[in-house]
């Protein structure tokens, strides 16, 4: 039985196991000890109940296959170095390991418990804060905010935008924008375009301490604490120095063809935020590329090729701002745009977030 390892065990990682486990011998690594939801990454952040939904056991995933929590530290050919063990050899190699993303929307640790115990600091922090400031208007910073009003419907919100306008994301349609910013002026909300910070605060994201800081084009703002929502970085560490280094783009994602082979390697494949396929690094995006890739691999093992080849869709968005609020840029069923408002982007994400879904994708009651 053909041997797959797939590396990363998100959204697409988690996809491509499952899909495959049926046909193949998959062994799946990851560095975490416990799935992450991070599309409810930002409600827990808020909300002490949530601190636990969002994390997940791998446990019940994999029902032929094998699990293994480990750092790879390198990829050659198709064999995969997981630091402390012996070189696991594969006939692929699906490269899933996603995105890291500053704290809370996404978690360094590779321990659940440090995990929860960062949360239960942020949550007596924001107990005690009065006002915060978050750098970044895009879809983290928006929905953050939603949570932070929902919960701390006292709390002063400052978004700082660097951009123009809210939501520059390439593909957002103004009716959108529009739409989010008049729930924002609703809650409060102080909006900042066109700057950015001249400077950082003095204290770590997420720290208790009052501070001044000013914009480059001299507004100042006044917060208690302030939290990163910008700066997403492809993990593409482990494959510096390897063949595949020479494949990676200045940004860290790696160059994939349409059937999201890794070019030049025709049994590598890679899915998700690692990828340099054009469009908006989405959860649902990664889904449908590990869909592909199952397809591709799986004819292959029969003896066939890999035909099967990923379209990237126009951009689409789900953002709530907590359970009650926000709006969604949606498509039809002929591909076009339209924009809902809070209480169908409710209905769709913004009680549940989605938790119900994946807690059904890893087998879990």
């Amino acid at each position: 039985m053909a041997r797959v390892v797939v590396v990363g065990g998100g959204y697409g990682g988690v996809t491509v196991a499952k899909g495959l486990d049926p046909f193949a011998e998959v062994v799946l690594v990851e560095q975490k000890d416990e799935f992450v939801h991070h599309a409810a990454a930002l409600r827990a952040a808020v909300d002490e109940v949530w601190q636990h939904t969002i994390f997940m056991p791998y446990t019940n995933l994999l029902k032929n296959g094998s699990f293994v929590q480990g750092t790879v530290s390198r990829v050659e050919g198709t064999t995969v170095h997981v630091f402390g063990r012996e070189p696991i050899e594969a006939d692929y190699v699906v490269l899933a390991t996603g995105s890291s993303y500053p704290f809370p929307a996404k978690y360094s640790s590779s321990r659940a418990q440090v995990a929860k115990a960062r949360l239960d600091q942020l949550h007596a922090n924001l107990r005690d804060a009065k006002s915060v400031l978050l750098v970044g208007g895009g879809t983290v910073g928006i929905e953050f905010t939603g949570e932070l009003a929902s919960s701390f419907p006292d709390l002063e919100i400052t978004i700082v935008e660097r951009e123009s306008d809210i939501l520059s994301t390439p593909g957002y349609s103004e009716e959108l924008r529009s739409e989010i910013r008049s729930q924002l002026e609703e809650l409060g909300v102080r909006i900042i375009t066109g700057t950015q910070l001249a400077y950082l605060p003095p204290h770590n994201v997420g720290e208790l301490g009052h501070f001044v800081v000013h914009t480059t084009s001299g507004e100042a703002v006044e917060a208690d604490t302030w939290f990163q929502c910008h700066g997403a970085r492809p993990n593409s560490g482990y494959l510096a120095g390897t063949e595949y280094e020479a494949r990676l783009h200045p940004n860290g994602t790696i160059r994939v063809n349409a059937n999201l082979q890794v070019v030049g390697s025709d049994r590598v494949y890679a899915v998700g935020d690692l990828t340099d396929v054009r469009e908006s690094k989405r959860a649902d995006a990664a889904r449908q590329q590990a869909r592909v890739v199952m397809a591709n691999i799986c004819a292959q093992i029969d003896g066939g090729e890999a035909t099967h080849v990923y379209h990237p869709t126009k951009e689409w968005v789900i953002l709530p701002l907590g359970p009650t609020m926000g709006a969604s840029q949606l498509l039809d069923a002929d591909g076009n745009s339209r924009v809902i408002g809070a209480e169908q982007t409710a209905e769709i994400k913004g009680t549940d977030l989605m938790v119900s879904v994946i807690r059904a994708q890893l087998n879990l009651p």
